[in-house]
């Protein structure tokens, strides 16, 4: 670590509040408190980045952005949790037939309005998981039209959020500097 300045490197960034997980507990609480941790870093990833910074394209020939990275997870939060496990009809969003890498391509609107979308869709995430009795309850993957626990969705969620977050690593990096786990 000697070639990194001292200033940029904190192994728990210095606005760091989340909520480290447990050691040890139930299946519930543990996936819960994981995937919490992954939506937290991905907020701490994106504070402090100017916001005409968050949209821009810093790894060419990439699209990756952190405003699309927080666009994409909003529409997997959106699609497990509400379509693929309880089965509500509602639309994709950032995402159509016709285009669907708008999540990172078609940055519109601004990166705050993209943030309160993806908070909206946690709280119904959460909410479903809660009001749920057991991880081994089912919904029906619309793709596959087999069942589909929550459980395996909680770990395709969770892993989602880890892939990403090792792009948003990156993307930071690239944005300031600052790096951090």
């Amino acid at each position: 670590m000697k070639d990194i300045p001292a200033e940029n490197y904190s192994p728990r960034w210095g606005s760091d509040n989340r909520v480290t997980p447990p050691l040890v507990g139930d299946e519930r609480g543990l996936l819960t408190a994981y995937l919490d941790w992954h939506r937290q870093s991905l907020v701490l990833k994106c504070a402090g980045v100017p916001e005409d910074r968050l949209s821009e394209h810093v790894i060419p020939p990439s699209t990756l952005t952190l405003h699309g990275l927080v666009r994409h997870l909003t529409g997997v939060e959106r699609w497990w949790f509400q379509i693929q496990f309880a089965g509500l009809d509602v639309p994709m969003l950032y995402y159509s037939d016709d285009d669907p890498g708008q999540d990172f391509d078609s940055l519109d609107g601004d990166f705050g309005a993209a943030l309160d979308a993806w908070q909206t869709e946690c709280a119904k995430s959460r909410s479903i998981v809660v009001n749920t009795a057991s991880f081994d309850e089912t919904g029906i993957q619309n793709v596959s039209g087999k069942p589909i626990s929550l459980r395996r969705i909680m770990l395709l969620v969770t892993t989602e959020y880890a892939r990403h977050l090792g792009h948003a690593d990156l993307l930071r990096e690239r944005i300031d500097g600052a790096i951090g786990f």
